[in-house]
């Protein structure tokens, strides 16, 4: 059975095909054009994924050497994500679904970066305690089935991956400021700056508005305004907030390790590919004799093989959806999970 997967929920068009759960090809195409702009221009945005589309799903099939004609099932992001990127996908592939006469599944952008762990030759165990740390969504959940999700906890504003973005650009980075504040960090002092951690209502949600504000605060006061910062104290800064964040979001893991059971550990989405976190998961899963479990670079990002492996389960499992089905661009008033 082969399975086509579309992706195109923000700055990424990916295509992705698996056969019988082997993953044929896994085509990316970044949108780097953004990085000028200092973040994602939503219709900028749409407009690359109109141009990428179609060569991009012909490109994955000749390196999966199929026919469009062969594939199964034909699944795309619904959401969450920009509306105007997530209706070229979704839109795009109810068509192939019409003109091939193939069942069409659309994917929750966020249950796809939960089960990318499963494209790992390593494979998490059920039930498993996941961590999504992405650019919009920061959510710790226990993963019990392929179908059944609990949340445990969520942010209640910015997602980490914003604050690295937001912390980034306020040090003079450029856009996507994940990876450049990771690079910074390597030469800095962790301890240069104690960056607070907040404490939430739940004790299990997160809050980086507040650790984003306290470096914009500690540079106003020691320094004035940005510009003015030593070029020998941004790895310091960057450094310290890494610090700050990564034990925001392990810290709750802990508490959670402490009183539930659990298979195995799963760090996933863009910022999961940051290697303090990583290193800090896997310590602390070590620690519990737990499996640690994250996706290759080129799974942590917006990737095909994720949706196309979500579609996959969701078919077997006997979902079946309308082409009416909308795109929904924010979880607001709507379930996270199938």
């Amino acid at each position: 059975m082969n399975i086509i997967g579309i992706e195109s929920s923000c700055d990424e068009t990916a295509v992705g095909i698996i056969c019988s759960n082997k993953l044929l090809s896994n085509k990316i195409a970044s949108q780097e054009f953004h990085k000028k702009y200092g973040g994602v221009i939503p219709e900028l945005s749409s407009r690359a994924h109109l141009k990428t589309i179609v060569p991009l799903v012909k490109a994955a099939l000749n390196e999966s050497q199929i026919e469009l004609s062969e594939v199964d099932v034909i699944g795309a992001t619904a959401g969450p994500g920009l509306i105007g990127a997530l209706l070229v996908g979704l839109t795009y592939a109810k068509g192939l679904s019409f003109s091939l006469g193939k069942p069409f599944i659309p994917v929750n952008h966020i249950e796809g970066h939960i089960f990318s762990g499963f494209l790992m030759d390593d494979k998490p165990g059920f039930p498993y305690l996941c961590l999504v740390v992405s650019g919009g969504h920061t959510l710790l959940l226990n993963v019990k089935s392929d179908l059944e999700i609990e949340q445990i906890g969520s942010t209640i504003d910015d997602a980490a991956g914003e604050a690295f973005d937001k912390v980034a650009k306020l040090l003079g980075m450029e856009y996507p400021g994940g990876p450049n504040i990771q690079k910074l960090a390597l030469k800095g002092n962790e301890n240069f700056v104690k960056f607070p951690v907040a404490k939430c209502k739940n004790d299990l949600d997160y809050s980086f508005s507040g650790v984003k504000t306290a470096v914009l605060r500690y540079v106003q006061s020691e320094f004035g305004n940005p510009g003015n910062i030593p070029q020998n104290v941004l790895p310091d800064i960057a450094a310290s907030f890494q610090k700050a964040v990564v034990e925001a979001l392990t810290r709750n893991v802990i508490k959670v390790l402490n009183e539930q059971k659990f298979k195995s550990v799963s760090l996933v989405g863009g910022v999961a590919a940051n290697k303090a976190i990583q290193d800090r998961m896997r310590e602390i899963a070590n620690s519990y004799k737990l499996k640690f479990i994250v996706p290759k670079i080129e799974y942590c990002g917006d990737n095909g093989a994720m949706i196309a492996y979500r579609a996959e389960k969701l078919f077997l499992a006997g979902k079946k959806y309308s082409l009416n089905y909308n795109a929904f661009p924010s979880i607001k008033n709507k379930s996270y999970f199938t």
